[in-house]
């Protein structure tokens, strides 16, 4: 049966739909695919001083220097959602695209891993719409790291009608996105851990039979969870009072010792 637009179209829905359904569960204040320390030690939950209208929805809160702050429970909601849509395609189905430096060396990790086609520094306009080209390929499904820099991939999925998974910030705009994950997507701990987290998931559903690197290899430096801006505040002021409490105790000494001194006179 030859496969028509209506039924590609109808596939996509599908597809989109499935990986679109909230999992029932008990713990809805608790993260699905990791702990909240590993999102706030990659600063996944740290978008831009801009926000767009389709990215306010995500937005909990601005810092006092005017960054956004994600809501952290919807970053692992919505790249769970993703994950479970790209894992419905086979490696050689999809093409991760990623020009986004900081994100190379997570994104090379995840192709090495699992054998998907991947375009990092410049991705070749048209080569999925011009069957003219050298290089002229086919695929069903696109993954952009950032759809503003990997906007020439975006303009040929649409092109085609091949549906598109996306990593969006505060500042990008989720309009022409499919399935649309949220987060930090200029920071290599931040794709670090969301590629760590796509490697696992995606090797573990296509079981693929390889070592998973850690966290920090994806990362590309050691991971530290800082301590909260107010907790090192008091730590501080505190450190600052113990000091002057000694400093006190040591004049009152001085103090009675020289009061001795002139009684003895």
């Amino acid at each position: 049966m030859p496969v028509t637009k209506k039924t590609e179209t109808e596939d996509k829905e599908k597809k989109v739909a499935k990986a679109g359904k909230e999992e029932k569960s008990d713990k809805k204040d608790e993260t699905i695919l990791t702990s909240l320390e590993d999102y706030i030690k990659t600063a996944s939950y740290l978008g831009t001083k801009v926000i767009t209208p389709t990215m306010r929805k995500y937005v909990y809160r601005r810092r006092l220097d005017g960054l956004a702050i994600l809501n952290t429970l919807l970053v692992d909601k919505k790249l769970k959602e993703l994950i479970d849509f790209v894992v419905q395609y086979k490696p050689g189905e999809w093409t991760l695209v990623c020009k986004r430096e900081a994100g190379w060396r997570a994104a090379k990790m995840f192709a090495e891993l699992t054998g998907v086609r991947l375009f990092t520094k410049k991705y070749p306009a048209g080569v999925i719409t011009n069957i003219e080209l050298p290089d002229f390929f086919e695929t069903k499904m696109i993954m952009l790291c950032d759809p503003w820099l990997d906007k020439n991939a975006l303009a040929d999925a649409k092109r085609v009608h091949i549906p598109v998974a996306g990593i969006c910030d505060t500042n990008n705009h989720t309009t022409d996105i499919d399935v649309v994950a949220i987060g930090n997507n200029k920071s290599n701990k931040s794709l670090g851990l969301f590629f760590w987290l796509l490697s696992r998931e995606y090797m573990k559903a296509h079981k693929i039979d390889k070592t998973l690197p850690s966290l920090e290899d994806f990362a590309g430096e050691a991971l530290i969870l800082e301590e909260p801006r107010k907790k090192r505040e008091k730590k501080v002021k505190e450190e600052k009072s113990d000091e002057q409490k000694i400093e006190e105790k040591f004049k009152e000494i001085a103090r009675k010792d020289e009061a001795g001194a002139e009684e003895g006179v």
